[in-house]
């Protein structure tokens, strides 16, 4: 548990930076799908924190003006029916997109997060029990279990 939205923040920020990474890497690079990834490219990770951070952006948009948030009810409703087939069907939407798109709302999609968060009255989010594993569980806690995507991509990359 984090003392306050800043220190959650700042926590994110820095589980966040060896993803930044991503963003350098040429078209070509991304799109190259890798055993080491399951499968999946630079693109489709890129694009899979993308598909879960705007989510989660829509939470707490609710959360700074409401005590609850409907978004989070029917993702969680989603997810249950739908479980790992809805990052499959992201997975497949993503692929349509341009790649200047999905590197435009990779590189605003984070900071758009951490900056309605800071707007969200801490109890809302990080006392509620509804909500308080929300946010760590799509950031902080989600990372590490793409470390090994991203260390792939980025070897595949040179």
């Amino acid at each position: 548990m984090y003392p306050d939205a800043a220190s959650f923040i700042a926590a994110e920020r820095a589980a966040w930076r060896p993803y930044e990474a991503l963003a350098g890497l040429s078209d070509k690079q991304l799109s190259r799908p890798l055993e080491g990834a399951h499968g999946w490219s630079g693109r489709d990770l890129m694009a899979h924190f993308v598909f879960w951070h705007e989510r989660k952006v829509a939470i707490a948009r609710e959360l700074a003006v409401a005590e609850t948030s409907a978004s989070s009810a029917r993702d969680e409703a989603e997810w249950n029916a739908r479980g790992d087939s809805m990052n499959d069907e992201a997975r497949v939407r993503w692929a349509r997109l341009p790649m200047a798109e999905v590197r435009e709302r990779f590189q605003t999609v984070f900071e758009e997060l951490r900056g309605v968060l800071a707007e969200v009255p801490q109890s809302r989010w990080a006392t509620t029990p509804e909500y308080s594993t929300l946010f760590p569980d799509e950031t902080i806690d989600h990372y590490p279990m793409h470390a090994g995507d991203l260390a792939a991509v980025l070897a595949a990359a040179g």
